[in-house]
């Protein structure tokens, strides 16, 4: 398209911090300093699957457009499953990856994905729909994919023939509670009393619970959690998490006023832990680890404490991640997430265009479900 032009960055750090902030505010996953963090430590990077090839989008030389993005050869951390596809392809004897993915490694957290500054915004659209098409015939790349991204994003991107795909997650939402026993009380009866057990039963293991923050946070915090983070991907999963210990303490160097560590003590042992992320509305929990098994302390650390937090900063949400149905009965509401997916084979984006409807009308049906097992009162 006449005027534009584009420019792929395969480093974070080839692009000023100060301008990549401008476009992407407060959000501390699609912040410099986060995506720095993952580069840094080699969290991202071609040998693990996740090679940074972020977009640069330019009018008469003047940048109005920039996307956080990775050349992935497959499809681990991104929480917008499309591993059936992959194996569609590879059925048929064609190659899903290498595929070309805009978002924030690790995070299933909605965001600013293609931001832009420009006044015709649909213009940027509408030249990153034919860029990408153009650039996945000439690189290779199957498909080009945008998630976790804003509903303005994905029906602005509509127009342009991509698939928009539905996702269900719950978050919990602070109505001006001045303290827990508040929002206690929009509860039916019989949830807060479950409530109160599982919190008295940390009470009864004589189990402390501490917030650390900004500059109380050391590298041995880091240290400690990393190893707990470990430990716990182990016993779940069978093998090591994602992250390393290199990128926790390049957080506590780059952006320690948005991390927040809560430890579980029993007497002088820390013996759990959580890190989540904060920006000025917003508490998102994230890692989780532990050294043994304590009953109920996973609600406690992962939800009520994060809760707590929440009301006495006055923040206004707290994001708890994927999944986890458990949620609801805690507080926590579905709401939709959205990402929107560009893929070359014809015949392909015509059997993945009717699956992703019928996934859609699953997904609204589910949410309604879920919204009628809140546990609150009907006011």
């Amino acid at each position: 398209m006449p005027g534009f032009s584009h420019r792929w960055f395969q480093r974070i750090h080839d692009i000023d911090a100060a301008t990549w902030d401008a476009f992407f505010g407060t959000n501390p996953f699609t912040s410099h300093a986060f995506l720095s963090a993952l580069e840094q430590s080699h969290c991202v990077s071609a040998a693990t699957g996740w090679q940074p090839c972020h977009l640069g989008i330019y009018e008469e030389n003047q940048l109005v457009a920039l996307a956080p993005g990775y050349i992935k050869t497959h499809s681990y951390g991104e929480y917008v499953f499309d591993w059936a596809w992959a194996d569609a392809y590879a059925h048929h004897g064609l190659d899903y990856y290498p595929k070309w993915l805009c978002g924030s490694p690790f995070t299933p957290v909605e965001g600013q994905r293609l931001a832009t500054c420009h006044e015709q915004a649909d213009q940027v659209y509408a030249y990153f729909s034919h860029l990408m098409e153009t650039e996945c015939q000439m690189h290779g790349w199957s498909s080009w994919h945008i998630n976790f991204c804003d509903q303005t994003l994905v029906a602005a991107m509509t127009k342009q023939q991509t698939l928009p795909r539905l996702g269900v997650q719950f978050q919990w939402f602070n109505q001006a509670y001045a303290e827990f026993d508040e929002f206690l009380a929009k509860m039916k009866s019989s949830r807060r009393k479950v409530v109160k057990k599982e919190r008295l039963k940390i009470e009864q293991q004589q189990i402390r619970i501490e917030w650390r923050h900004g500059k109380q946070l050391t590298t041995d915090d880091m240290t400690l959690f990393h190893q707990f983070y470990q430990l716990t991907y182990l016993k779940r999963s069978g093998h090591k998490g994602y992250l390393n210990q290199a990128f926790f303490i390049a957080l506590l160097d780059l952006m320690p006023d948005n991390i927040v560590l809560m430890f579980a003590r029993r007497e002088q042992q820390i013996v759990a832990a959580t890190l989540s992320f904060r920006d000025e509305h917003t508490l998102y929990g994230r890692y989780w680890g532990a050294i043994e098994e304590v009953d109920c302390l996973h609600f406690e650390l992962c939800y009520y404490q994060g809760i707590e937090y929440c009301i006495q900063h006055q923040l206004q949400c707290f994001h708890s991640g994927a999944q986890g149905e458990h949620k609801i009965a805690r507080g926590f509401e579905p709401v939709f997430t959205y990402s929107v997916h560009g893929i070359m084979q014809a015949d392909f984006r015509q059997a993945i265009a009717e699956y992703l409807q019928q996934e859609q009308q699953h997904m609204q049906l589910y949410q309604q479900q879920c919204q009628h097992l809140l546990p609150f009162k009907n006011e």
